[in-house]
């Protein structure tokens, strides 16, 4: 016997140095001399109880074994060897296949018997078994499995064997997805099978540990395999310590009486007659309908049909879709008919739904890539009729009820001409899918939209409201508030009936369109709150610059000149009072009409204090010393009492400069005009000095003399600036002048001395000069200014330059 793939593999020993024994000839007669010469050449009495059995079975070319033999003939009856290299001392049995064609349906049952003989006997069970038999009822050894399930519980007390199920040529399912089906199986039918009484409740762990492996192809992964191979041959080492693969010891036999064990287990198997195979046209049926079907579902996984169809759906939609694929799957199906017609009926059905299901499965992707094309095309055209027929004028609600009925009506149009006959697949979560994306889009369009009318609305609001408020609260007057709550319901009556007209299209509840409205109102409201906000903010500014436009311009708006007439004391009050006006107004927001005492508590505390002085202050103390206004709540107040007092105090210290300006002015330009003695001093003047006038009315030449010096004088004043100087008081006055008068008498002389060297150069004059050209230019020669800057005349000028 040469070892087959898996177990050269799992025992590679075998091919060194292997001692063998077939254990039971191919007609059923067990080789007692051979197993007695094997137990002595491997010394397996000498073991006692540490030694593990190990069997293999498997259906006939599952890789189980083969012999090189004469005509490449398979395994007959059961082989036995001692695999080398692995403790304990471990036995292998190899089992003839369980779907032999060599017996036939032979009534000895031969199959079933091994089988059973290597549950009963071995430690550990391996049962090879495709990737793909996974699920089928007639492979896999179930129905073999079955019959030993009852079989081994009546002639059996429970011993736990290990089941290894080996997973031959794996695919790409996981093996945690196979392995729960396998399991689901095995009990099913432990489940299933009838037990004698003392087994009614044992569970199927009682008599077998299952175990489940996979190894990947030989042929096309052999690398893979021998690693997966190695790895599980290390499971087989200290099989039999607690918890190892053969560790449960309950039943085990003595290594020195196991060929008496076995023969009469094998004795007691052969007298039975309740292990009858099932009929050999059954598995023959089995494998054949098995291997069509894979060959069919090749076939069309090659059709060049299909594959052209499968790659241009998955870019494109594919017109005709359902009834192209279908006639290619009818095709297929067909042709499986006509190979498996005279298999036995319910195999044939049973492996034509398998294929069925698996060609389903395979083109179901497709058909999900032509659904997914139908909704973007459907959904893309949807958005743009949406958004023509908005922009035709139509109303958001009409035209997106419109739209959606006329698109999903082309989409059931369209999903009806890729229906596969062969499949009962439902379009109908797609179809939801579509509604849920169009009634996404309208919803985000309707928020845009509304979005749109609201920042409209309230950009209308803002701008309408926002100057004219500013313009009210800077002209602050009895009239301010009452103006701004009329413009404020004004503007905020039209916007609202203008908004409420916009979301008619809309055919919104009642409720929404409410609360848009009252937010809309809302928006208005804060319009005017946050202006009055930012004006109370310049509240200061706007009070210094009332005081200065009023103090400072007379009742027809000219600038006012201090000469002395006015009534500073009476204008610094009024101009003050228009700035607490201001104050006052700014103080609170009075879009509602409730009255309040703000401005009399400012006038009261802070422009006539006196006034109210003997009673308030004697009840309360000081009115402003508060945090808040009586009858204002708190969300309304701008300007707390307090702080109107601290901006109060702010504001007349920045606006004294100004009054005591206007003082200063004042007092000045009296000084200016007051040169001329009182009344009673002229009158004396006249009547004392009346010789003297008439002394100079008779002789002339006094009066050029009085002329010039006037002139003198008056030059000597403007040169001086004594008007100026004595503006400070009279002992500086004095003490500049006297400093600055002989400077001033040097150079008004060599002014003059400059003059007449000058003249007698000049060309001859129609007009020649007299006495009083000299007085002309000497008072307009020289002008000082302030910084003692001198000016000189044009004529001067004119002079020099000749």
């Amino acid at each position: 016997m040469v070892p087959s793939d898996t177990t050269a593999s799992i025992y590679p020993d075998k091919k060194d140095h292997c001692c063998s024994t077939h254990l039971i000839e191919g007609d059923g007669t067990f080789n007692v001399a051979g197993i007695e010469s094997f137990i002595k050449e491997v010394k397996l009495g000498e073991c006692g109880l540490s030694y593990a059995v190990v069997a293999i079975m498997g259906p006939q070319s599952s890789g189980k074994s083969t012999l090189l033999n004469h005509l490449s003939q398979t395994t007959k009856g059961i082989w036995m060897a001692h695999c080398v290299g692995i403790e304990p001392c471990t036995l292998v049995m190899d089992l003839e296949g369980t779907d032999g064609r060599e017996r036939g349906e032979d009534d000895t049952a031969f199959e079933k018997q091994s089988a059973l003989f290597a549950l009963a006997v071995s430690d550990i069970v391996l049962i090879n078994m495709w990737c793909h038999d996974i699920g089928r009822e007639q492979a896999a050894n179930k129905p073999l499995l079955k019959t030993v399930f009852q079989v081994m519980m009546r002639l059996f007390s429970p011993r736990k064997t290990t089941l290894m199920f080996v997973i031959r040529d794996k695919t790409r399912t996981p093996l945690e997805n196979l392995e729960p089906v396998l399991r689901e199986d095995i009990q099913k039918i432990w489940d299933s099978v009838p037990k004698p009484q003392a087994h009614k409740e044992t569970p199927l762990s009682e008599f077998f540990n299952v175990e489940v492996v996979a190894l990947s192809s030989y042929e096309e992964k052999e690398e893979q395999f021998k690693e997966q191979v190695a790895s599980l041959r290390q499971r087989f080492f200290h099989s039999i310590a607690p918890g190892g693969l053969a560790g449960d010891r309950r039943g085990v036999v003595p290594a020195s009486g196991f060929s008496f064990s076995a023969q009469e287990i094998w004795k007691v198997i052969k007298e039975n007659k309740d292990l009858d195979l099932p009929a050999h046209k059954v598995m023959v049926a089995t494998v054949r309908c098995e291997e069509i079907a894979n060959e069919k579902f090749s076939s069309f996984i090659a059709n060049e049909q299909w594959r052209e169809l499968e790659e241009t759906v998955q870019s494109q939609s594919v017109p005709g879709f359902g009834r192209k694929l279908t006639k290619i799957l009818d095709v297929c199906l067909s042709e499986y008919d006509a190979e498996a017609i005279y298999f036995d009926e319910g195999v044939r059905s049973s492996k034509r739904k398998q294929l069925e299901d698996k060609l389903l499965q395979l083109v179901q992707p497709a058909y999900q890539f032509m659904l997914g094309h139908i909704r973007s095309g459907t959904l893309d055209r949807f958005k743009e009729a949406f958004d023509s027929a908005l922009n035709g004028g139509k109303g958001f609600a009409v035209a997106a009820r419109d739209c959606t009925e006329y698109f999903m009506s082309q989409f059931d149009e369209a999903s009806a001409d890729v229906v596969i006959e062969q499949a009962n697949w439902d379009s109908s979560k797609v179809r939801d899918k579509l509604r849920r994306d169009i009634d996404a889009h309208i919803a985000a369009v309707r928020a845009a939209k509304l979005s749109e009318l609201t920042t409209l609305y309230e950009t209308k609001l803002n701008e309408a409201l926002s100057g004219p408020v500013e313009a009210l609260l800077d002209g602050a007057s009895d009239d301010t508030w009452p103006a701004i709550r009329k413009l404020h319901r004004r503007e905020t009556e039209t916007a609202i009936t203008g908004f409420s007209g916009a979301l008619s299209g809309f055919e919104m509840d009642e409720v929404t369109k409410d609360k848009m409205l009252a937010r809309l109102e809302d928006y208005a409201k804060g319009v005017v709150e946050t202006k009055a906000k930012e004006e109370a903010g310049r509240v200061l500014i706007r009070m210094k610059d009332r005081f200065s436009t009023l103090f400072s311009h007379d009742s027809d708006s000219m600038p006012r000149v201090w000469t002395g007439k006015e009534d500073i004391r009476a204008i610094t009050k009024t101009a003050r009072s228009s700035s607490l006006k201001l104050l006052s107004v700014m103080a609170a927001i009075r879009l509602d009409d409730d009255a309040d005492s703000i401005e009399k508590t400012l006038a009261v505390a802070l422009v006539d204090p006196k006034s109210g002085a003997s009673t308030n202050r004697s009840i309360t103390g000081d009115p402003l010393a508060s945090s808040s206004w009586e009858e204002v709540p708190s969300s309304k107040t701008l300007i707390t009492p307090v702080q109107c007092k601290s901006l109060w105090r702010q504001f007349k210290a920045e606006t004294e400069y100004t009054v005591s300006q206007a003082i200063a002015a004042q007092e000045a330009s009296k000084r200016n005009n007051n040169w001329l003695p009182p009344p009673w001093a002229i009158v004396a003047l006249v009547v004392l000095g009346f010789n003297e006038f008439m002394t100079l009315l008779r002789n002339p030449l006094y009066l050029g003399v009085i002329f010039v010096a006037f002139l003198l004088t008056k030059a000597l004043w403007v040169q001086l600036d004594i008007s100026g100087e004595f503006r400070n008081g009279a002992l500086p006055g004095i003490l500049s002048l006297s400093t600055k008068f002989l400077p001033t008498v040097m150079n008004l002389l060599r002014k003059l001395a400059e003059e007449g060297q000058t003249r007698p150069n000049a060309p001859p004059q129609h007009n020649p000069p007299v006495p009083a050209a000299l007085s002309s230019t000497a008072s307009s020669e020289v002008l000082s200014s302030e910084n003692g800057t001198e000016y000189t005349s044009p004529s001067v000028q004119h002079h020099k330059a000749q």
